[in-house]
């Protein structure tokens, strides 16, 4: 159906409520902003749901949303009456409409006869994967859209087993949403009623409560902790979002006394007004902690992104400079650290592995291998860590020790599986602190990484290409590698190309993304954000001095991007 017509449709229809229908009358003549809304419907992929919040079908709303609750509600239904009666857990970040979203979701489940288990205030990523395995929910819902601007919100699908759904599964279900043609076949029913029925459920304190407990079960050195803890001092952001509570919480019960929070940025707004872009993995969004530091003479900042799942982190370098870690070296940091720490505790296991994906730096592997733990690798996006991660705990042929991404994304234990900005920051203070004891930074950490293994350098460039022309523009650049890959970048030799999409070889679900490995062991890599209008590109190279590495770097980089225009 022609954008128009569909835009006609929503103004004249029963079913839409006057409120969205002015906001479309509101935009007049604009025909851009009529296609952009409603070009096409508001993709329900792998992950689950990502888009601007708005009246359209290719936005965020009351409509879109429910739609793909009802298609949800529709694959739980065909897996019995037991998975209904397990129900879903639903939590939700501090954006606007997620609390709206997360009850509408649920009043569409109830109305479907699946029990539903909500939380009533703001909670992490983290906390709602762990939720659903504790509850032993058949299924569970997040409402949050990351790190995105503040115009954006989302919905996060998980499975029985904690992770968001993967396999033949989000197939099964992507269908499901699809095959749903008219708004009014999705059912729904009052807050009064689903409660009268008993299936509109409060998830109980109790499990948040189990949730602390273990994530402060991971801690390794509490000595150091309680030798450190009034002295290492350290600033902590959760960016208008869902980390304040329990990742004070869980500083506090540690044993760390000097934590000092944002206060600009302690509280939820879901504006984000503080920030341009809550993304932790940008100096800019830890603007004000740096300088929080620097009037009180911190050790360390680290920020969490708005549901928590991510960490970025700034440390004092050699020159007394507060410098952005990347993703790729906070996560070295943790490897080696949390490994270490593990067989100086008689901890290591024999057959421990870490996972990370196929655009994550080479050191990490490195690191593990030095300590005789197996690196994995697999594809972009924590559901595939976690994919891999129970496929080795069913098979029993390694143990999980930790995962991690180059995206700012990290997990240790067993009991949540996604990302955890909860468990990370607890793991990065501790680090810090068993530094600090030793009179070492962790750049100076980072130093000694290097020392023991060579210089590596990583680096994303992220090609921004919104709207309409952009996903064109995307589809082309990747067909073009495909019919034209290059034969040698910056005078270096293609070696082999990686295609995930068509190569059957790799032994990893199929994905469109390119890796080409050059001659001289540097490598680059280029796919499609598969939640941002954006065409990554990834750089990786290393060698025995810093200088080497950063020429070598600009080269490939100028000879890559050049290709790309």
């Amino acid at each position: 159906m022609y954008y128009m017509d569909k835009y006609k449709l929503w103004l004249n229809s029963p079913i839409i409520d006057k409120e969205t229908k002015d906001e479309l009358r509101a935009l007049g003549g604009n025909d851009r902003e009529i296609e952009e809304r409603f070009y096409k419907d508001l993709e329900f992929g792998t992950g689950g749901l990502r888009g601007i919040i708005g009246a359209g079908t290719n936005r965020m709303n009351r409509y879109t949303v429910g739609k793909a609750i009802q298609g949800f509600a529709n694959y739980i239904k065909k897996q019995g009456k037991e998975a209904m009666n397990k129900g879903v857990a639903i939590a939700f970040d501090s954006r606007r409409f997620s609390k709206e979203f997360a009850e509408g979701a649920a009043l569409v489940l109830n109305a479907n006869g699946i029990q539903t288990y909500i939380y009533t205030e703001l909670q992490p990523t983290p906390v709602l994967s762990y939720t659903v395995r504790a509850l032993n929910a058949i299924a569970g819902i997040i409402v949050t859209a990351s790190h995105n601007p503040p115009e954006y919100n989302g919905l996060k699908i998980y499975w029985e087993d904690g992770a968001q759904v993967t396999d033949n599964r989000d197939v099964d279900i992507i269908a499901e949403v699809q095959s749903i043609d008219d708004f009014g076949h999705i059912k729904t029913m009052s807050l009064d009623e689903a409660k009268q029925k008993g299936l509109y459920n409060i998830v109980n304190d109790k499990v948040l409560d189990n949730y602390i407990s273990k994530v402060i079960s991971l801690s390794i050195n509490r000595d150091i902790i309680k030798k450190m803890g009034k002295d290492i001092k350290i600033v902590y952001t959760p960016l208008h979002g869902a980390g304040n509570k329990p990742v004070r919480r869980v500083l506090k019960e540690l044993g760390f006394e000097n934590v000092n929070v944002v206060p600009e940025q302690e509280l939820p707004d879901p504006d984000f007004s503080t920030v341009t872009y809550p993304n932790p993995e940008e100096r800019e969004a830890l603007k004000l902690a740096i300088d929080h530091a620097q009037a009180i003479d911190a050790d360390i900042v680290i920020g969490t992104d708005p549901d928590a799942d991510r960490v970025g982190v700034v440390v004092r370098n050699t020159k007394d400079e507060y410098m952005m870690l990347t993703g790729n070296q906070v996560g070295e940091l943790l490897v080696d650290y949390y490994l270490g720490a593990l067989k100086s505790k008689d901890k290591l296991p024999d057959n421990g592995i870490i996972i990370k994906t196929i655009v994550t730096s080479e050191l990490g592997g490195e690191i593990a291998k030095h300590y005789g733990v197996e690196p994995v690798d697999t594809l972009t996006g924590f559901k595939f860590i976690c994919s891999k991660m129970k496929e080795y705990e069913e098979s029993g042929r390694g143990r999980f020790l930790f995962g991690y991404e180059e995206s700012n994304g990290y997990l240790a234990g067993d009991f949540v599986r996604d990302k955890d900005g909860v468990i990370t920051t607890m793991l990065i203070c501790e680090m810090a602190a068993y530094y600090k004891s030793k009179g070492m930074t962790l750049y100076d950490a980072l130093q000694a990484i290097w020392t023991r293994f060579g210089y590596y350098k990583d680096v994303l460039v992220p090609i921004v290409l919104e709207g309409i022309e952009g996903m064109e523009k995307i589809k082309s650049a990747m067909n073009e590698l495909r019919g034209n890959p290059p034969e040698e970048i910056a005078n270096v030799k293609v070696s082999f190309i990686e295609d995930y999409l068509h190569d059957e070889s790799l032994k990893l679900p199929k994905s469109n993304v390119l890796k080409y490995r050059l001659d001289d062991g540097s490598w680059f890599a280029i796919r499609p954000s598969g939640t941002e209008p954006k065409l990554k590109v990834y750089f990786s190279t290393h060698g025995d001095t810093k200088r080497v590495v950063d020429n070598r770097m600009e080269e490939i980089k100028a000879h890559v991007l050049d290709l790309l225009k």
